[in-house]
């Protein structure tokens, strides 16, 4: 069963924690085999905001193999600047023999800091909060930073821009294990309905088009995307959400900027570029699962 642990350092941002922490605990509910687990060096934490924490387990009870997951989140700028935090030798030496046995590692916000210490940034790209980049080029001269941007993944290293970008970079790291539609429905939960990327330019349909606030329009599109091979009338939609067809068809365009059959066709074109990597799926048998009415319909769709 795959592990993601989270470590709490002093003084964590509990947004770099909570962030990707409720990422992974809601793709839990839809269906990912994982185990979520919490670690420390030290026995009790307080966060930035003054939240603290109870008794926690010590890093060197976790037993993480090639493939789990690791994240560590950002903590207090003076922390990180203190003899304190140069102190946890032991601690650094740990998150380099995670990486060293494909133990994927990453890193939220200030987090990078850490990694840095373990040695692990040295001749990578990388990213951290844009306050903290000169700083982390200065402390790491090795490592090549980069600003202005979400994410980095560079071998099974990961590293992330600050607080709400690990939000990003758990999903990111969901859609690798689960694919896009999965990931749809664990934004969905969220409420985070746009997907970034690490440049900030990747499109997915099922999480595009989806930063509006119209709780009929996202019932609508849930269904599109749970119900591709029935006809999807206008009007049955319409009536689905007790609305006039002309209604739907303006909502629908002001919400997304496409109109429903353009939006219908992207979901299933999506669909069919999914389906067409599995070898043993016929082209007729992926059309009458994308509700394409012929092969040649999709056929011409996908040109």
């Amino acid at each position: 069963m795959l592990k993601v642990a989270f470590i709490v350092p002093p003084y964590v941002e509990l947004l770099d924690l909570a962030g990707p922490a409720q990422a992974f605990t809601e793709a839990k509910s839809h269906g990912l085999d994982a185990v979520i687990e919490f670690y420390s060096y030290h026995d009790r934490n307080t966060s930035t905001s003054g939240v603290g924490f109870g008794e926690i387990k010590n890093y060197k009870e976790a037993n993480l193999n090639a493939g789990d997951f690791v994240f560590v989140p950002g903590t207090d700028h003076d922390y990180l600047q203190s003899t304190q935090f140069g102190s946890e030798k032991g601690f650094f030496k740990w998150i380099a023999q995670c990486a060293d046995k494909n133990v994927n590692t990453c890193s939220i916000c200030t987090g990078a800091f850490f990694l840095g210490e373990a040695g692990l940034l040295d001749n990578r790209e990388c990213t951290t909060h844009w306050r903290r980049t000169d700083e982390l080029k200065s402390r790491f001269p090795k490592a090549k930073v980069l600003a202005d941007i979400l994410y980095v993944k560079s071998d099974n290293i990961y590293t992330s821009a600050g607080i709400s970008a690990g939000i990003d970079l758990a999903l990111a790291i969901l859609e690798y294990l689960k694919g896009p539609h999965f990931v749809h429905k664990v934004a969905r939960g969220l409420v985070v309905y746009h997907r970034r990327d690490q440049s900030h330019s990747q499109k997915s349909i099922y999480l595009d088009f989806r930063n509006h606030i119209n709780p009929k329009i996202h019932e609508v599109q849930d269904f599109l995307i749970n119900n591709l091979a029935e006809e999807n009338s206008i009007e049955a939609l319409a009536e689905m959400i007790a609305m006039s067809p002309r209604n739907l068809s303006r909502v629908f365009k002001e919400s997304t900027g496409l109109t429903i059959v353009e939006y219908l066709t992207e979901l299933r074109r999506e669909m069919a570029k999914t389906l067409l990597n599995n070898p043993d799926y016929t082209i007729d048998y992926i059309a009458s699962q994308c509700g394409f009415k012929t092969a040649r319909q999709l056929q011409r769709i996908l040109k």
